[in-house]
């Protein structure tokens, strides 16, 4: 069990680091969309939160570091992280009402609009992916008919269903999003939802509420 874990983790590395050797080619196709070795080098400076927070991204108020657990997902897909986002590229309308709701279409990962951070044992965060996020409404008044994709891949959707006790989009209005791991090796893909190499086991915060 042990090797093949480390297979697993291995081969999760070397998925990565292929992934960060992308052509520019492959981002040209898709309208000048930036590859991932250009999204890891404009926001490498975000690896210090306090840049982060200088730049307008805001910690989740809520202060929740989120788990698969916490969407009725398996434990062992892991976690995501403490959320920051910018509310001018999410086009935040106001205060959640009952869910945070906006108008923003931003897709551009050379500015992500949601850095994602792990909390260490000394109180520290680390960056380990960025996040771009659109609401449903907004993108598709804007005339769209199918979900934003990066590198050629949709953006996950994200909707509550009322009939469970779980927060299933995080207390956010319908949206689509997609996570790009580019700063922790992701064994279930570098555009997978959560991690396993991420924990929450350092993180003293709150809880969604549904």
């Amino acid at each position: 069990m042990r090797v093949l874990t480390t297979l697993i983790l291995v081969a999760g590395a070397a998925t990565t680091a292929l992934a960060l050797s992308s052509t520019r080619s492959a981002s040209t196709e898709r309208s000048g969309e930036p590859d991932l070795a250009a999204v890891r080098a404009a926001t490498e400076r975000f690896r210090d939160v306090n840049v982060a927070l200088a730049e307008g991204y805001v910690r989740d108020p809520g202060n929740v570091c989120d788990e698969a657990t916490m969407m009725g997902k398996p434990a062992a897909l892991g976690a995501m992280g403490i959320h920051f986002f910018r509310p001018d590229l999410l086009g935040i309308t106001g205060p959640p009402n009952p869910r945070v709701n906006g108008t923003g279409k931003h897709t551009d990962f050379a500015k992500p609009s949601v850095l994602i951070y792990e909390p260490q044992a000394d109180g520290s965060l680390e960056l380990v992916a960025v996040e771009n996020l659109v609401f449903i409404d907004a993108w598709e008044k804007a005339g769209n008919t199918a979900p934003p994709s990066f590198q050629g891949v949709p953006y996950d959707r994200m909707v509550d269903d009322p009939a469970t006790t779980l927060d299933e989009a995080h207390m956010f209005e319908p949206h689509y999003d997609r996570h790009v791991w580019i700063y922790r090796d992701n064994p279930n893909g570098i555009f997978a939802q959560f991690n396993p190499q991420v924990s929450c086991k350092n993180h003293k915060g709150g809880a969604h509420a549904h």
